[in-house]
């Protein structure tokens, strides 16, 4: 892990890179594999490195995340990761797992079936990962150092990107634009990960149907489509047939936006190229390529109604009786300061921005992670009476009390019994601005049984879940403006 120059937007940027390689290596791996990678931090930040959505069974302390199940490798120091794969195959990805490091360093994870297990759908002629990121042109880490110090919103990117690569629509991109070849009549697969910080993504292929056949390393029913939404830790993978006429096709991605605030509206390609096109264009000038159409940056209908298509392929064991029922409202808050002038409150009104579930806005230990202090019984580090519920109900998704929009700072925990069957519900709060917020739990994959808009009815909503073939993932985000309900057995200890 150490820092190159890379050049993107016609700068060149000293950049957090891993093997020299930005994205960095594709890990390809079989269901059951052990492996073992050694991290070497050569770059001046603290990092870690998280496998995102492998289960890490019994084994918490190769998971990655900053002070919750590791210290960080300090520069100049190493740290050996060692898991095995056990019953997942599909698309999953790796990334640095400390501050905004991940913008640059991340990868895709690849898990084979086994040995003469076939994939549950016709067996593709190709595969191809298609990463989308995020591109500052600056460093990352001083976006966010800017953000932590005025306590207003960070900085929105200057790209998106395909691979690494912002693609045609940039300025000194269009060089290096990612190229898929394709054949006419063969169909590959895609396995397209959504590796940026911030952003929920819109993403198509012009003039080509997806057929989505799995997400999150979990397979689905499949079904047809011309765009996906893909969501921050999100994968999806598709199948796509080259049945157009021979051409250059362009793969795009921009923005789904949620929330009343700014964003990066701009739009990343790749293209995909018939290989008799691209014979015939040797020595001459390449076929313009075709664009895809994407819907409205706030097209909320759209991802909706996509999400609403994902199911298990068959009947699947959906906790049914719940030991514990959380329910989580998650969103923006504003932390009030004495100085509303001061550089260090440049928030809405002189405040400070602050993320928060059920009012608390998480705080991380600085000396020692929490597995460590609950593993060797170290008090002050950390309490247990983090809210299952809100302090105090409110609506939700109406016009909140400003009495309500300051959180409180802790580092509160949940405690679970072994083997418990939990429901949590994440509820959206227009405390500052509606948003889809991604939710990943780590070392879990779980159901998502419901999901609606407005505020959650526990008396009525529960009778309309699913538990029959819901979907399984790893990353969820919750409705803008609305509650999405998951269901999961705690039986893998650890600090999640």
């Amino acid at each position: 892990i150490e820092a190159k120059p890379v050049k993107r937007l016609c700068r060149t940027h000293s950049t957090i890179t891993v093997n020299g390689q930005y994205p960095g290596p594709t890990l390809e791996v079989r269901d059951g594999d052990t492996l073992v990678i050694k991290a070497i931090n050569k770059a001046r930040y603290n990092v870690t490195l998280h496998w995102h959505g492998v289960r890490q069974l019994r084994n918490p302390w190769a998971d990655g995340p900053e002070y919750v199940t590791q210290c960080p490798i300090q520069p100049g120091r190493s740290y050996t990761y060692q898991f095995t794969i056990q019953n997942q195959e599909g698309t999953l990805w790796w990334h640095a797992h400390s501050k905004w490091l991940r913008a640059t360093v991340y990868g895709a994870l690849i898990i084979y079936p086994k040995l003469g297990s076939p994939y549950p759908f016709p067996m593709p002629k190709r595969e191809m990962p298609v990463i989308l990121g995020e591109w500052w042109d600056r460093n990352p880490l001083d976006v966010l150092k800017l953000a932590l110090f005025t306590g207003g919103a960070p900085n929105v990117s200057d790209a998106y990107t395909i691979n690494g690569q912002p693609g045609d629509l940039y300025r000194c991109s269009s060089k290096e634009t990612a190229i898929y070849p394709v054949e006419a009549g063969e169909t590959i697969l895609l396995r397209i990960i959504n590796s940026a910080l911030n952003q929920e993504l819109y993403f198509g292929v012009a003039n080509h149907k997806l057929t989505v056949v799995a997400v999150d390393a979990s397979y689905t029913k499949p079904f047809t489509t011309n765009v996906i939404m893909i969501a921050p830790g999100q994968t999806t993978d598709v199948l796509l047939t080259a049945d157009q006429p021979p051409a250059r096709y362009y793969m795009a991605a921009h923005a789904y936006n949620t929330a009343n605030a700014a964003f990066d509206n701009t739009t990343t390609t790749a293209i995909l190229e018939y290989e008799s096109v691209h014979y015939s264009a040797k020595g001459g000038k390449y076929l313009k390529p075709i664009f895809p159409q994407l819907p409205g940056f706030n097209d909320t209908a759209t991802a909706t109604a996509f999400t609403a298509q994902l199911r298990s392929p068959c009947k699947v064991k959906v906790p049914i009786e719940i030991d514990e029922s959380l329910f989580f409202t998650v969103g923006l808050g504003l932390i009030n300061c004495k100085n509303k002038n001061s550089p260090r409150c440049q928030g809405p009104n002189g405040t400070r921005f602050a993320a928060s579930i059920n009012n608390v806005s998480f705080v991380f230990p600085r000396r020692t992670s929490l597995m460590q202090a609950y593993y060797q019984g170290q008090p002050g580090v950390f309490t247990t009476d983090f809210p299952p519920v809100p302090p105090i109900q409110f609506d939700y998704t109406g016009n909140v009390s400003r009495g309500l929009w300051q959180p409180v700072k802790g580092t509160k925990l949940v405690k679970l019994k072994f083997g418990s069957k939990v429901q949590i519900v994440f509820q959206d709060t227009s405390i500052v601005t509606v948003e889809d917020h991604p939710m990943h739990i780590h070392g879990y994959e779980f159901y998502v049984v419901g999901s609606g808009f407005g505020n959650f009815d526990p008396k009525n909503d529960p009778a309309k879940f699913n538990l029959v073939d819901p979907p399984r993932r790893n990353t969820i985000g919750t409705p803008p403006g609305g509650w999405v309900a998951i269901r999961f057995v705690a039986d893998n200890p650890g600090t999640i």
